[in-house]
């Protein structure tokens, strides 16, 4: 992915076993940067949001009922300053490259000329142009598409005209605006098996995402929704979801520009294993609609806790990448040098707990979002567990006095299971025996099937808590287990 074919032909030979065996994991988890960087719809919003400045003069005006102010720059404020920045790194440089302020000559006739273009085509052309809103300001929105390719008029012209092709479908149902349907499940229990979710700002004003491809348990994913789901869950979160952070840090922050995502991806706990062709796909997936329809919205990204094999093969291959993009990346192994970092470009009250900062960890943003609805008399937090059932396995948890449950399963197994849920200090059966098989097809796009174990919630007694097992037993004698996810929403009693 990385390589031209003259580099790969030159460097990945029978000798260069670095490059041959982390190519495929380097180009699912680094190259494909924009998968990673927008994918979730759980976040912590602070309260109050501080201003960024930035020189220039803001007249107001209206868009969709929301105040902002946008710079309107002149095609001389566009043009890098005369004598360019001699004390800026090359670094910097590469940075800055094609942002509005730092174009040539050559690259401003052909901003001007991508200008009328998209004027005089109008239509959906411009609105996939302004996925964002004109809110994000045509500097801004059109250097963004030029610089995806490179300044060249007629490619960045064809992109635009592919990705109104790709949009097409989507749009024609407002993007799926229903998260659910969209997924074919609850976003939640997808959440448990890929935990990922904004929270904060950057101190540029850029949401931060957190990804945990270490802990994605693709089995879990596959007992639950497709890959069509995925996409169409995507979708929604770009045009509902991540579209509205923008916004809305926007009309507290007039001065923000900077439409664009910090991403964190920690690989704690990623086997080697997990870069299976299964996996991979769902990342390019979105990797392929993010960089055509969504260009230039990486401001940042963060690998940390990177095994051995990612940081030392990142260190040959980041020679042959873009410097802009090679620049935006970050690969770290130290958990301290993570956390100077982090801190760096987040303010620690931004910065969740789990990542060396002050604010709710990780984990507890999930929990949180999992049992949002508590106060309205909805699930207060989930439990998930992938069975993997050859002949026989059990699972247990707990449940407090003042708590219930229902129970489901998830799965694509053919062969099928019984199900048995007990009371572990009474040995007695909560729920009559009950037998999941998925009837439906075995393609990547056919949809799973879901089982309720229980008509009524269970709960156990009001003075103590409550020990559950599950029990699962195959209904045929396997050489290779079969995935079950069983999953236990709990309330408050009421």
């Amino acid at each position: 992915f990385f390589f031209p074919a003259a580099v790969r032909k030159k460097h990945c030979n029978k000798t260069s076993k670095l490059i041959l065996f982390a190519k495929a994991p380097l180009s699912a988890f680094v190259s494909i940067l924009f998968a990673t960087s927008n994918f979730n719809s759980t976040t912590r919003i602070p309260t109050q949001l501080e201003s960024h400045n930035q020189n220039g003069t803001y007249p107001i005006r209206m868009t969709d009922g929301i105040t902002e102010a946008v710079k309107k720059w002149t095609l001389d404020e566009m043009l890098e300053p005369s004598g360019g920045s001699p004390k800026k790194s090359k670094k910097d440089k590469a940075m800055d490259w094609g942002r509005p302020g730092h174009l040539t000559k050559e690259d401003l006739d052909v901003y001007v000329a991508f200008q009328k273009e998209v004027e005089t085509r109008g239509g959906e052309f411009k609105n996939t142009v302004y996925s964002f809103t004109e809110v994000e300001g045509d500097a801004y929105t059109l250097t963004r598409w030029l610089r995806a390719r490179k300044y060249v008029l007629a490619d960045t012209v064809k992109m635009v005209e592919e990705a109104t092709e790709e949009r097409a479908e989507p749009r024609g149902v407002d993007y799926y605006p229903d998260p659910v349907k969209a997924l074919g499940v609850d976003p939640s229990i997808f959440q448990s098996q890929y935990p990922q979710l904004y929270s904060g700002f950057s101190k540029d004003g850029c949401p931060v995402f957190y990804s945990k491809p270490g802990v994605l348990n693709i089995d879990g994913i596959e007992c639950i929704t497709t890959l069509d789901g995925i996409l169409k869950f995507h979708w929604h979160v770009m045009q509902h979801d991540y579209k509205q952070r923008l916004l809305e840090f926007k009309k507290e922050n007039p001065s923000f520009t900077r439409f664009e995502c910090v991403s964190i991806l920690d690989l704690s706990g990623l086997p080697v294993s997990a870069l299976n062709s299964r996996t991979l796909d769902i990342i390019k997936k979105q990797a392929f609609i993010d960089s055509l329809c969504f260009p230039e919205t990486m401001n940042k990204m963060l690998v940390l806790n990177a095994p051995r094999f990612f940081s030392a093969t990142w260190s040959v291959i980041k020679g042959f990448v873009d410097a802009r993009t090679a620049g935006k990346i970050e690969v770290l192994s130290s958990s301290s040098a993570a956390e100077k970092k982090l801190k760096e470009i987040i303010d620690v009250d931004q910065l969740p707990k789990d990542y060396g900062g002050t604010a709710e960890s990780t984990d507890v943003t999930l929990a949180r979002e999992a049992g949002k609805e508590a106060a309205n008399g909805g699930r207060s937090r989930l439990v998930a567990e992938v069975m993997y059932v050859r002949s026989s396995l059990s699972f247990k948890f707990t449940l407090k006095p003042d708590e219930e449950a229902d129970l489901w399963v998830y799965t694509r197994a053919k062969s099928g299971a019984t199900f048995n849920v007990t009371d572990t200090s009474t040995k007695k059966p909560l729920l009559p025996t009950k037998t999941v098989i998925h009837p439906g097809g075995t393609d990547d796009n056919s949809q799973p099937s879901n089982v309720q174990l229980s008509v009524d919630r269970i709960s156990g007694p009001d003075d103590k808590v409550m020990e559950i097992k599950v029990k699962a037993e195959g209904l045929r004698t396997r050489m290779t287990s079969e995935s079950y996810l069983l999953v236990a929403n709990i309330y408050k009693k009421k």
